[in-house]
């Protein structure tokens, strides 16, 4: 059995790491809450720029020449965004979009190209995928649309240039602070969404016309597609990040609990084997 002095130094030991994690635990709430109110804020702009896209595409369905972000065509290239966070301590946050994303690499027989938000998605790629061909990192806590336009723009840009022939995003998707679900979207070529009891776009008048107006809009609403899910993943990693502290500072109370109640018998121990010691010398020099 450990001595005393040894139970004593890991309880003060674990007592100092809770107050860590309970502190990290802390910090992502505040940060979560922030995230969570971008995301909130941002989703009915995507929706209504989804319904907006639809609409125009429904409307402009046999309209020539198509829209090169609409084109399909035989797949023989494929870009990969794989969205992940920059630090860990989150769970098995990071480790769900690397699986999904590892899966979706698999499954594939022609060369995928790919591109990193967040350092541990670019750590995996570069060991395993190959060809990480651009990656964003050191994102901010509140990030903008500026930030990850390069991935996006690169993104168009490949596309329309025939260096990718699909494009597809793997990232967490926060659904509570409980719950994050990892999710794969095709982004290029672009699949105008379906919109239920179809859309209310005829009344409107479009200049010059609702191609071009589509032409436009499209590149935006990949832009916004990345840029959601950015925000998503923000807002789960720190929803992650602080349900994993908030364990860990539980878990750092009940080791601690486990060590004192260690420490107590040990004491307890030494105390008996004290007065046994005293009383057997007693009990010899009255003999």
């Amino acid at each position: 059995m450990p001595s005393t002095r040894e139970i004593r130094r890991r309880i003060r030991s674990v007592k100092n790491t809770s107050q860590i994690t309970k502190a990290m635990e802390m910090v992502s709430a505040v940060k979560m809450r922030r995230a969570q109110a971008l995301v909130k804020e941002s989703r009915p702009y995507a929706d209504h720029m989804a319904e907006l896209v639809a609409g125009l595409a429904q409307m402009t369905g046999l309209a020539e020449p198509i829209n090169p972000l609409l084109v399909q065509r035989p797949i023989h290239n494929i870009g990969l965004i794989v969205i992940t966070t920059d630090r860990g301590l989150c769970g098995s946050l990071n480790s769900n979009v690397i699986r999904r994303a590892a899966r979706f690499v698999v499954e594939q027989s022609v060369p995928i190209q790919a591109m990193a938000i967040g350092r541990k998605g670019r750590d995996w790629l570069v060991r395993h995928a190959g060809d990480v061909i651009a990656e964003v990192s050191g994102l901010s806590d509140r990030p903008t649309l500026f930030d990850v336009s390069p991935i996006s723009t690169l993104a168009i840009n490949g596309y329309r240039e025939g260096r990718f022939d699909r494009v597809d995003l793997v990232f967490s998707k926060f659904v509570s602070t409980t719950r994050q679900e990892v999710v794969q979207r095709q982004i290029l070529p672009v699949v105008p969404p379906e919109t239920e009891g179809g859309t209310r776009l005829i009344d409107y008048i479009f200049e010059p016309s609702a191609a071009e107006v589509l032409d436009q809009l499209l590149p935006r609403y990949v832009e916004v597609q990345v840029y959601q899910a950015v925000l998503d993943a923000t807002a789960s990693e720190h929803s992650a990040r602080m349900v994993s502290m908030h364990n860990a500072t539980q878990n750092a109370r009940d080791v601690v609990q486990e060590l004192t109640l260690s420490y107590n018998k040990a004491r307890q121990a030494g105390i008996t084997k004290e007065i046994l010691e005293i009383s057997a010398g007693a009990e010899a020099l009255h003999a």
